[in-house]
Formats: structure tokens, sequence, C-alpha cells
């Protein structure tokens, strides 16, 4: 079946983007995203301000996406979307509109887990880069963003064990708190990237939480960074902006190290040398530098996407909604958003 052009078109809105894409087999034609800049006066999404942008933007998005593929809504085959796991305000704006379309156009629905995309992204045939090698079963995942922070054991498409994951905050989250408490902008965990750049990672010490397994705690460091501020700035109030470089690569520094352990935790008990990362903080120039030195050093072989596939973006969904076509899993028109949706 492969080799027959089949055509997806992918609908994402888990949470403040909006987007649409266009697959032709592994191959993405389009990827089109409408960020939401509403949400940086409030210092984070606001669900319900989501959910609105959403309906304002997914037509658009969606026409954009055909356009750009030099498609027509009749050359769709079967459309996938994001069920979960998101927002529910804004999971049942994609999940209505891919509903209504399957149903008009008389064309299969496919659900896809939103973690699912991120693992499975670096599947995606892309013109920029059509050498590039996806991961070989069975691989680690690292998936990092916002709302998740997993390791996964890939077994197949389709066989993935969850190996460990966060008890508390994600590791995305503990990224723009800190932000938020040096006084940057939504979103900062970017920021703290730039500015940690130009520092030295050993400037200050931050502790390493000790948790059990391969499970992950963000929420003690998070305090940790907002103590160590509060004491430092109350004896010079000019504290943050003379040691601004050295406090982001201290923050950025200790992350990292937390995120690395587990991994490397992860390879001893597994045997799995092949690491893929997902998810919006796989941006972070700090873990890509970090893996790309245990590849070096482990003989290990690291996949990093490129950085359209790193943030919510519909051609994540798409490539999974295709392999979910091969073996035509297809959903109905009962099937309602899941704002927690485990990965099986």
């Amino acid at each position: 079946m492969e080799n027959t052009s089949i055509h997806i078109l992918a609908i994402e809105s888990s949470c403040d983007d909006t987007s649409a894409a266009v697959l032709k087999n592994f191959k993405r034609l389009s990827n089109v995203v409408a960020t939401q800049k509403i949400h940086e006066a409030y210092g984070g999404v606001v669900p319900e301000l989501a959910s609105r942008a959403h309906q304002q933007n997914i037509v658009p998005v969606v026409d954009q996406a055909l356009k750009v593929a030099a498609l027509k809504a009749s050359d769709i085959d079967a459309i996938a979307f994001t069920r979960g796991p998101g927002l529910m305000g804004s999971l049942l704006v994609g999940t209505s509109f891919a509903k209504s379309l399957a149903m008009g156009l008389d064309i299969p629905l496919i659900e896809v887990n939103h973690m699912q995309g991120h693992v499975l992204a670096h599947f995606i045939e892309s013109p920029e880069q059509p050498s590039k090698t996806p991961p070989s079963f069975p691989f680690i995942a690292l998936t990092i963003s916002g709302g998740h922070t997993q390791l996964i054991l890939v077994k197949d498409f389709f066989d993935m064990e969850v190996l460990g994951e966060t008890l508390d905050d994600a590791v995305g989250e503990a990224f723009d708190k800190s932000a938020k408490i040096l006084g940057f902008p939504y979103p900062g965990g970017p920021l703290i990237d730039r500015f940690a750049q130009e520092g030295n990672p050993n400037a200050f010490d931050f502790p390493i939480p000790k948790v059990k397994d391969l499970n992950f705690s963000f929420s003690g460091l998070k305090t940790s960074i907002l103590y160590f501020i509060q004491r430092e700035t109350a004896k010079n109030s000019s504290f943050i902006e003379e040691n601004k470089a050295d406090i982001c690569a201290s923050i950025q520094g200790t992350i990292v190290k937390i995120l690395m352990q587990k991994v490397k935790k992860a390879v001893a008990q597994t045997g799995v040398k092949e690491i893929a990362i997902g998810g919006g903080v796989s941006a972070n120039s700090g873990i890509r530098e970090a893996l790309a030195t245990a590849s070096k050093k482990y003989g290990w072989t690291v996949h990093i996407p490129a950085f359209e596939y790193c943030t919510d973006n519909a051609a994540m969904i798409g490539v999974v909604g295709y392999l979910k076509y091969l073996v035509n899993d297809f959903t109905n028109q009962k099937v309602t958003a899941k704002a927690r949706y485990l990965i099986k």
C-alpha cells in the first residue's frame, strides 16, 4: 500500500497553536501553524481565549494548508486530528471541525494521540532533509514540552511503553516558571536558553531532585530557584541583571543534568542506544548539545527533530494518521476529545 499515494489532512489544536498539514504518505506537503500571541499579556495560556482563537484560525489555516500542498479538499483520502491530551476547549474545536469535514467529504476519520505525534515526528519526510534517517526500532523517546516529560520505549509504531514520567511539573513549565521568577516575558523558556549560551552553567548550584526509577520531578527545583532569587535580590536589587547569563546557564545546566541522568539510566536498563527527542523543549540548545556529546561519548545514535517539528504542529499528527490509515485504524463520528489521553 505504501506505493499508493495517500493524502492525509491533519489538524492539531491541543493547546494554543492552530495547525493543519497535508502529507502524501510520509512526505510533508504543507505544515501551517497559527500561533496565538494573545496569551503573552497574561503570562501563560488562558484556555478560554485559546479555544476562541482556534475557532477563528482553523478555517483559514486548513485552507492555507491545502493551497500550499496544491490540493483540493476532494483530493484528501482521510482526516487525522489530535484527540488528546491537551486543553479540552482547544481539543473540541479541532475534533469538531475534523468530524464535520470528514462527514462532508465522506472520508475516513483518524484520531491521534498528541504524544505519539511527537514520538513519530522523526518519520516525517521533509523536502529540506531528503536523506534524513529515522530511528530504528527499538528506540528510547524523550518527550519534553510545557505539559509533558516522558521517557518511552518505542518497540514499533504503535507499541510504546512509558518507562518514566514527571510526578509533578513538566520540564517546559520549569523553564517558563523560572523565567517568570527572573522577570522575563512569556514564554520565557527560549530566553533562558538564549542568555544561558553566554553564561557559566557552574556559577550557581541548584539541587538535583532524587526521584525513584525513571520518573522526574521539577517542583522542588522551581522552589529552590525562587528562594535563591529572593535571597540574592534582598542583598542586591541588581543581582538578576548583573548575573543574568550565569543564572540562566546554571538553571539550564541543572535541568539538562536531570534529563541526561534519566536517559543514561534508561539506556543502562534497556540496552537500547537509539535515542530520539521530541516536544517543544527539544528545541533547547543545551539539551541538543548534551545529547550530541553523549552520542560521541557512549556510542548512542541520537535523533533530533527539525525545529519545525519540535513545537506543536499538524505534520506530526499527519504521519501518525498515515500509519493508522495503512492498518485501517479509523474512528467514527461518536469520538470525543480527551484532555487526558495515555499512550497505550
